[in-house]
């Protein structure tokens, strides 16, 4: 048929994927568009790496309901979550304290600690504050006790912010940065060896660039959080759809239909 895609594109599909073989076929499908390596929808993407026998069976996103009864942002700095991390290193622990805005999923700032005191988590914020004057996002957070402190009540009192504390029954809202945690372990601190702090600064601040910048995100139309940040989406999503449109033309044209 006129619209099938043309045998070179099968093989550029396959020739992706095997380059970027932790990735699923939706991320792939963005990837190569945004790329320029061929454009495709996602479900010739899946039918193209299901008969070579490619799809990551790991890779498969199950529907929750988490977060549903969470009102969510509507622009950036709207909401910042906040939440510690412990790093594994060398028989003790790290602290990763993180911020992300709630709209964009921006890593707004983030500080890899030896300590996990109401110092460091208000550094930590202050430094977040600092890259974006003006703003005054309502901090999202968990009962930690660095956030429960008075000294860091004082602390958002003085900085102007609001701050929320989630439910001990309803942990989900801040979800979006246990989410971000949980991808920096999987794709960053378990496929690496930390060898001394600055090292692990260093490729924890590298992994956070790539999130930020380059790494499509499933929840955001298969964009960056930059992209959200800073409002490229419609311009994003226009690209996409005039390389589709060239290509579904580049294969009539191939096949003389035209």
């Amino acid at each position: 048929k006129k619209h099938w895609i043309l045998d070179w594109e099968k093989e550029a599909i396959i020739k992706y994927a095997k380059s970027h073989p932790n990735e699923g076929y939706r991320r792939l499908t963005y990837m190569m568009i945004d790329d320029d390596i061929v454009a495709v929808s996602p479900s010739t993407t899946y039918r193209v790496l299901k008969q070579a026998g490619l799809l990551n069976i790991w890779n498969r996103t199950k529907k929750s309901t988490k977060g549903t009864g969470f009102v969510q942002p509507e622009f950036p700095h709207q909401h910042w979550h906040t939440d510690i991390k412990y790093v594994n290193f060398k028989g003790t622990f790290l602290f990763l304290i993180s911020v992300i805005d709630g709209y964009s999923r921006y890593i707004v700032h983030h500080e890899l600690r030896m300590n996990m005191q109401e110092y460091d988590v208000q550094l930590t914020i202050e430094k977040a504050i600092e890259k974006f004057p003006g703003v005054k996002p309502r901090l999202i957070s968990d009962n930690g006790s660095q956030y429960i402190s008075k000294d860091f009540a004082e602390f958002i009192k003085l900085a102007g912010l609001q701050h929320i504390r989630t439910s001990i029954a309803y942990p989900q809202a801040n979800g979006k940065i246990e989410i971000f945690h949980k991808t920096l372990n999987n794709e960053c601190l378990k496929t690496t060896s930390l060898i001394d702090l600055d090292d692990a600064r260093k490729q924890i601040a590298a992994f956070i660039e790539k999130y930020n910048t380059e790494r499509l995100h499933s929840a955001l139309f298969y964009l960056t959080p930059e992209d959200f940040l800073l409002g490229r989406v419609d311009e994003k999503l226009n690209q996409r759809n005039i390389k589709l449109e060239q290509a579904k033309l580049n294969r009539y044209q191939v096949r003389n239909v035209v």
